[in-house]
């Protein structure tokens, strides 16, 4: 994959309310909050953090080689009014899927206010136009109706239903064009 440019780890990017930084390992006590909700769990999937260690080990395993390799990955979103850690947004490696992938969660307290559309806009435009990446895909199951809603915001389009490797849920798969 080639890519225009390769900034390194510690890129913040700002929307309107938004920061967006890399997510390091201080944030362990959030990713094992966030990823630990019931939504998280219902939509996304249980990831099996029981203790800020497990979440430790996640990021250090799974976003920070991708951050170094690619120069982009998983953010924290920080609100820039109260500085509240309201979530996280990316554009990740998925196996079993080609394009890469841009995914969004926030804790339940922070819905509904357009974050997640915010930033998630802001990660597809670094994506695409910071890194040069050609197309953006989405997954996600098929009643995470507000998922879908905002994934067809960012202009995503969807295009068929797929599973991922070793897990027989159908999801629905987005792309933009």
């Amino acid at each position: 994959m080639s890519l225009k440019n390769h900034p390194k780890e510690g890129n913040f990017y700002e929307t309107e309310r938004l920061i967006l930084r890399p997510i390091t390992v201080d944030d362990r006590e959030f990713i094992f909050d966030l990823y630990n909700r019931p939504k998280f769990i219902k939509f996304i999937g249980d990831r099996h953090l029981k203790n800020d260690s497990d979440a430790e080990a996640y990021i250090k395993n799974r976003f920070l080689p991708q951050l170094e390799r690619l120069g982009f990955g998983n953010y924290l979103v920080i609100t820039k009014e109260g500085n509240n850690k309201v979530g996280a947004v990316g554009i990740f490696e998925r196996e079993g899927l080609e394009i890469l992938d841009i995914g969004f969660s926030l804790l339940d307290e922070f819905e509904g206010k357009g974050y997640a559309y915010e930033a998630a806009l802001k990660v597809k435009s670094i994506g695409m136009d910071d890194f040069g990446l050609k197309k953006i895909s989405a997954i996600t199951s098929k009643d995470n109706f507000s998922s879908q809603k905002l994934i067809e915001k960012l202009g995503l389009k969807f295009q068929k239903y797929v599973s991922l490797p070793g897990d027989n849920e159908e999801l629905r798969y987005y792309e933009t064009e």
